[in-house]
């Protein structure tokens, strides 16, 4: 005679009944708890920020001015790492010389709320420390900026003098990251 399997049978039927009972309801409540996790800032595009510079500090033939960029939007977001900074002239905006040197480490990522501002160091080196001829001087309107990880350039009216020539020996523009608060 066969040994009975039934209770067997029925003892399975019920052990793998039970987990599959428990399993959806738990899955369900991780599921609400990220769900209820808010999603992390994206970074900022070029159109949620204001740009200004501060006044700063000069010092052996380098002027250093926090260039500031502030939050305009209702929507926090992020800025890591160096922005891109180059003279600009002419009524179409070409660049002069070359575009700032990254001077320094990348820091962390700096997060900005609704209203706040974040910052990053920018060199402008004495004109007057160059050759005249290897510099060609030539007027600028302002600065192209480019946030971080952004491709959109942004304005800032700074009228003064560049070097023209990209192959310069030395660096006309100089930033650092980006850094909390408003700077100097």
């Amino acid at each position: 005679p066969e040994p009975p399997s039934q209770p067997t049978t029925t003892s399975t039927a019920q052990e793998a009944s039970t987990p599959k009972r428990t399993v959806p309801a738990q899955t369900a409540t991780e599921a609400s708890v990220q769900s209820a996790t808010p999603e992390k800032p994206g970074m900022c595009p070029s159109g949620q920020l204001r740009l200004s510079l501060g006044r700063g500090d000069a010092g052996a033939g380098t002027h250093w001015r926090p260039l500031r960029f502030t939050n305009k939007s209702d929507e926090p977001c992020v800025l890591h790492g160096f922005p891109g900074v180059s003279y600009v002239a002419g009524d179409d905006g070409h660049q002069v010389g070359a575009a700032a040197y990254r001077d320094g480490e990348k820091g962390p990522a700096v997060t900005l709320k609704p209203g706040e501002t974040a910052h990053a160091p920018v060199g402008f080196t004495q004109i007057r420390n160059f050759d005249v001829a290897a510099c060609q001087p030539t007027p600028v309107r302002g600065l192209r900026i480019y946030p971080p990880q952004e491709t959109k350039a942004l304005f800032l009216e700074n009228p003064g003098t560049g070097c023209a020539n990209p192959d310069l020996d030395g660096h006309q523009l100089k930033v650092q990251t980006i850094k909390p608060g408003a700077g100097m």
